[in-house]
């Protein structure tokens, strides 16, 4: 069990930094060189290279060496399990907001004087 939330609190962190975001949208794609992913950014390609490193680390994308060129590819595995728990939390907060929903439904209504008492024309607190 604290393997799992290891591995999410690296995805979790890999996914907050924008540039790792776009590289995983470019590998939605398919799979890519190092050099590939690093063209439409300003940023070095040794900092490119440390963002594939994190994004690596939480086990987000694999990497291949062949030769001189290291390709990326995309884990399903890994972005279903972020996929799962946040699709787990939805549904939860779903079903909280359906209740208070149900709740506030069936709460019978109170005519607006009634819900503010007053003591010499100021509110009551």
């Amino acid at each position: 069990m604290l393997n799992y939330h290891d591995d999410l609190d690296k995805a979790f962190h890999a996914l907050s930094d924008g540039t790792r975001r776009a590289l995983l949208d470019r590998l939605s794609q398919g799979s890519a060189s190092v050099s590939e992913l690093a063209k439409p950014f300003d940023s070095s390609l040794a900092a490119i290279v440390q963002h594939i490193q994190v994004l690596e680390g939480s086990g987000l994308i694999t990497t291949e060496k062949v030769g001189r060129t290291r390709t990326c590819r995309i884990s399903s595995e890994a972005v279903a399990r972020v996929e799962q728990w946040l699709t787990e939390r939805r549904q939860l907060w779903d079903s909280r907001f359906d209740r208070l929903g149900a709740l506030l439904e069936a709460a019978p209504e109170q005519p607006e004087s009634d819900s503010v008492k007053t003591r010499k024309g100021r509110p009551v607190q």
